[in-house]
């Protein structure tokens, strides 16, 4: 849903809640901004439509989405406690950190493995996410994907 008015056409984040990123939590987000931009669903409920424009960050514990339209006018913000997101959040760059040794010396079997619980993880995180903003945002499974994607870059520290 590329061109649709339900779509994010911009989105930011609040980099002042990140320390410094490795090479491969920035090509993640990178994959993700791109992917995002490239195709999503994404409707705040009771909203006319966009194209969005979605800031990103954490504040106090809790996430917010800062929603725009593309002229900057204000659409909402949607903050959300993160204390149900953390362990799925935690959970998956354990995973992460795993996988990413893996690719440099295991075997096959054992780097797949590592990537099917990390996808399993993140498919985990998506769904979560997509059902607590569900009465605030609709956005659809691969939509979900990317933003759990960006919200975990969004809690890496040094």
């Amino acid at each position: 849903m590329s061109g649709g008015a339900f779509r994010v056409a911009r989105i930011d984040l609040d980099e002042r809640t990140v320390a410094r990123r490795g090479a491969d939590v920035e090509h993640e987000r990178r994959v993700a901004i791109f992917d995002l931009i490239e195709s999503n669903s994404f409707a705040p409920i009771g909203d006319h439509g966009g194209p969005y424009h979605l800031g990103l960050g954490v504040e106090e514990s809790r996430l917010v989405f800062d929603v725009r339209r593309e002229d900057g006018a204000a659409v909402g913000r949607v903050l959300l406690p993160l204390a149900g997101l953390r362990s799925v959040i935690r959970d998956y760059f354990t995973v992460c950190e795993s996988y990413y040794e893996a690719i440099k010396h295991a075997t096959p079997a054992r780097i797949e493995t590592l990537d099917h619980g990390r996808r399993a993880l993140h498919d985990e995180g998506s769904v979560l996410l997509r059902e607590r903003i569900a009465d605030r945002i609709a956005v659809d499974h691969d939509t979900a994907r990317r933003l759990f994607t960006l919200i975990c870059v969004l809690h890496v520290r040094g």
